[in-house]
C-alpha cells in the first residue's frame, strides 16, 4: 500500500528519487537518517515524522506546518539547541521502533504546499550543523524502506494519525469479535466496530436482509440488495475497509455453541430470550467477556417509552446476570410489537462499544458498571453493578 501512495503522490515520489529514506506507517510519512548534532557535538542521526492526509490513493498538502522528530534535541555547531524551531517535546510513542520525541515548527508564510517542502526545509535547519562538521554527511542515502500495510484495514486510518491516538488503538490488534445477531442493534455495532483495528469481526445471524431491517440498519439499502443473507449483506459492506470480516450465515444454537468460545469478546444482540440464555451460559461456563444489549419500547397513549440495557459479563463478574438479564420468554402474545428505533439501536451500540473500549482502558472507567440503562422519557442513564476498588483509586485515577 504506502508503495503504491508514494509512486501515486508527486511530493512523496520526488523525496524517494531523490534518494531520502521514507517510508508510510499508519497515516504518518517517517523520513530516517536525518544528520543532527546533539548538545555534546556529537553527529546523530534522526527521523522526521509527518502527518498525512490521504485521498483516493493519493496524499494531500500537509495537514500542519508542525513535524515531529525521533532523536535528542538538534543543536547548532557548538551543542546549543537550534531555538529558532522549538514548538514541544510530547515523547509519544508511535510504534515499537518509533517515538516522537521533539515536534517543532517553522511555518512559511503561506504554509507549505507539500510534503517534499516541508521535509527539505526541516532537513535544512536540522542538518546544517552537522554537514558543516561533515561535509560528505547526507539524509539522500537512496535506501529503500520496507514496504508497510495498513493492518486491519484497506487503508490508511489518517484519522487515528491526525488525532495522534494511534497508540492508545494497538491494544485492540489481536481482539477477535463475535457480534451475534446483526440486526438493528447488531449492525450499528458492527458500523463501529469496523473502524477499530481487531483481528477479525466474527457475524453470526441466519436471516435474510429484508425490506424492514433497511430502516433500522447503517446506511441505505438499494431495492436490488434486499432478501441476501444478512451476513452477506453487512459483511461485504464493511469488507470495503476492514479486512477481518468474516460471515457466518446461521443462527447460534446448542450445535454451534463452540464458534464463540476462541472470541475475545462477544455482542449479544438478540431478541429471543431462550437463545440470550443459551449463549450466555456458555460463555460464562468458558470465561468469554459477553456484552449483552438489550431494548425495550412500549405505546403509551400517543408516544413511546423505554429502556436500552447494556450488561456486561465477564470472568470477575456474572453473578448479577439473572437479575439484570431477562433470560426467560415473556409467553406468547401474538399482539405484543417488537418496536425498534434506528437512534435507539444506534444508541445501545454506542453504549456497548464504550463499555468495550473502557474493558480495554482505551477509555478511563471510574465506574466499571456492569449494568448501564437509559430511560428515554426522564432522559436518565443509571450505572448499575460498579466494581470500584476503592475511592482512593478513583481520586488517584482522575
Amino acid at each position: 500500500m504506502s508503495h503504491q501512495l508514494i509512486s501515486r503522490s508527486k511530493d512523496l515520489k520526488r523525496l524517494q528519487d531523490e534518494g531520502f529514506e521514507i517510508q508510510v506507517r499508519d497515516g504518518y510519512l517517517i523520513v530516517h537518517s536525518i544528520p543532527y548534532v546533539n548538545s555534546n557535538r556529537e553527529i546523530k542521526l534522526g527521523k522526521l515524522i509527518a502527518q498525512l492526509s490521504i485521498a483516493n490513493e493519493q496524499v494531500s498538502k500537509p495537514v500542519t506546518h508542525v513535524i515531529h522528530f525521533m532523536g535528542e534535541m538538534p543543536c547548532n555547531k557548538d551543542g546549543t539547541p537550534i531555538l529558532g524551531i522549538q514548538h514541544g517535546n510530547p515523547n509519544t510513542k508511535l510504534f515499537d521502533d518509533v517515538t516522537m520525541n521533539y515536534s517543532f515548527s517553522n511555518k512559511p508564510k503561506n504554509g507549505y504546499s507539500d510534503h517534499y517542502q516541508q521535509v527539505t526545509r526541516y532537513e535544512e535547519i536540522i542538518s546544517a550543523s552537522a554537514i558543516s562538521m561533515k561535509p560528505n554527511l547526507t539524509s539522500r542515502t537512496f535506501k529503500k524502506m520496507q514496504e508497510e500495510y495498513a493492518g486491519a484495514f484497506k487503508y490508511f486510518d489518517t484519522n487515528a494519525s491526525r488525532a495522534n491516538i494511534l497508540p492508545f488503538l494497538r491494544q485492540f490488534n489481536e481482539q477477535r469479535i463475535g457480534i451475534v445477531g446483526v440486526g438493528g442493534t447488531g449492525s450499528y455495532v458492527l458500523d463501529l466496530m469496523a473502524k477499530v483495528p481487531v483481528k477479525e469481526i466474527h457475524l453470526y445471524d441466519g436471516d435474510l436482509m429484508r425490506q424492514h431491517n433497511a430502516y433500522r440498519s447503517p446506511g441505505a439499502a438499494r431495492e436490488d440488495e434486499l432478501d441476501v443473507p444478512k451476513v452477506e449483506y453487512f459483511g461485504d459492506i464493511y469488507s470495503r475497509m476492514h479486512t477481518g470480516i468474516v460471515q457466518h450465515p446461521y443462527f447460534i444454537d446448542e450445535s454451534n455453541l463452540a464458534d464463540l468460545k476462541d472470541k475475545s469478546i462477544v455482542f449479544l444482540c438478540v431478541d429471543n430470550n431462550d437463545v440470550r440464555k443459551l449463549i450466555i451460559n456458555y460463555l460464562k461456563e468458558h470465561g468469554v467477556t459477553v456484552i449483552d444489549i438489550g431494548l425495550g419500547l412500549n405505546k403509551v397513549n400517543n408516544s413511546l417509552i423505554g429502556t436500552i440495557r447494556v450488561t456486561t459479563i465477564d470472568a470477575t463478574h456474572s453473578d448479577h446476570v439473572e437479575k439484570r438479564v431477562p433470560l426467560e420468554e415473556p409467553g406468547e402474545n401474538e399482539y405484543a410489537p417488537n418496536i425498534q428505533i434506528v437512534e435507539l439501536n444506534a444508541f445501545g451500540a454506542a453504549m456497548a462499544i464504550i463499555r468495550w473500549k473502557k474493558l480495554l482502558s482505551f477509555y478511563q472507567d471510574l465506574e466499571r458498571e456492569y449494568n448501564a440503562t437509559y430511560t428515554i422519557n426522564v432522559s436518565q442513564l443509571q450505572n448499575d453493578e460498579c466494581d470500584v476498588e476503592s475511592d482512593e483509586d478513583d481520586e488517584i485515577a482522575a
